[in-house]
């Protein structure tokens, strides 16, 4: 697989950036703001490394970490009052996890091929 080719990565980019970006149109409690621009600065962060290397497994799994985080941050930090900002974190979240969960294949298929040559 090539570098910069894999849409999966490229989806939780935009996802992290939104998330990361969300603080300007979505008003949270004091909670929710730090919450969805660190974690989704965390998530494009490591969508760009992953679309840098595709053959790199444990980036996947570090979004997937940052995505079940993302989800849970309502609950955890206490701002599921705050209804905008809580479904940002569930969906982005959500979609993180998911899509993370479904490039673990293509990375490792990378990672072995990179291995072999």
């Amino acid at each position: 697989m090539k570098a910069w080719t894999r849409w999966q990565d490229w989806v939780t980019l935009v996802a992290g950036i939104y998330a990361a970006l969300s603080s300007i149109w979505v008003h949270g409690t004091s909670g929710a703001t730090p919450s969805l621009i660190v974690l989704g600065i965390l998530i494009a962060l490591t969508s760009l490394v992953s679309l840098a290397n595709p053959g790199v497994v444990a980036t996947e799994w570090l979004n997937t970490l940052w995505g079940v985080l993302l989800f849970v941050a309502p609950w955890v930090i206490t701002y599921t009052q705050s209804t905008a900002a809580s479904w940002t974190s569930w969906v982005v979240g959500a979609l993180t996890v998911i899509l993370s969960l479904t490039a673990v294949p293509a990375s490792k298929a990378a990672h072995h091929h990179v291995i072999q040559h």
